[in-house]
């Protein structure tokens, strides 16, 4: 996948380094774009919010990106972008729990719900390891699988049933392997 991406990637980096866009306003876009794509979520407009969710996760993929090309990677950034990335997975499960109960949906709506408790457990763990002194990166379902699988379910009529299992299921042990590797140092 590296390999088929690395070019268009690469493309995109280029040209956003050379708009002179700045990493933070990637950032903030891809924040306003998450609102966006929950306030779809509510309405019912599920296709426009998986669009939104695309645009919204590009631009958290490149804000790293930039700042390192433009020389501008600080610890601040990097705080700002982790922190706006939990706002933007509190503010889309929850709006995808409001509308999921709205609809009557329980059984869906509830793993919205224990989605949104892992996917902030997910980042929880690391943030204390971290502080702990322990360098944690792994994880076998980290943020960008999350929104990948969120496209789908928001993209495809039918498919946001399995695609929360996968969340709460494949959440729940990625929360436990960080946890497992933070009190034992282990690497997976």
């Amino acid at each position: 996948m590296q390999r088929i991406f690395a070019w268009p990637y690469r493309a995109i980096l280029a040209f956003l380094v050379w708009t002179g866009v700045r990493p933070w306003q990637l950032t903030l876009l891809s924040l306003g774009l998450t609102i966006a794509a929950g306030g779809l979520i509510v309405t019912g407009a599920w296709g426009w919010a998986g669009v939104a969710v695309i645009v919204a996760s590009m631009a958290d993929v490149f804000d790293g990106s930039v700042a390192r090309h433009r020389g501008e990677a600080k610890r601040s950034g990097a705080f700002m972008d982790s922190v706006l990335d939990r706002v933007s997975d509190m503010v889309l499960f929850s709006c995808l729990f409001w509308a999921l109960a709205a609809d009557g949906a329980r059984l869906e709506a509830i793993l919205a719900l224990v989605t949104l408790v892992v996917s902030l457990s997910v980042s929880h763990v690391r943030a204390e390891a971290e502080a702990a002194g322990v360098r944690l990166t792994e994880g076998l379902f980290q943020r960008l699988e999350r929104m990948l699988a969120m496209m789908v379910g928001l993209l495809i009529p039918g498919a946001m049933l399995p695609v929360l299992v996968l969340l709460a299921a494949l959440g729940a042990f990625t929360v436990a392997q960080r946890a497992f590797s933070a009190i034992t140092g282990a690497r997976w």
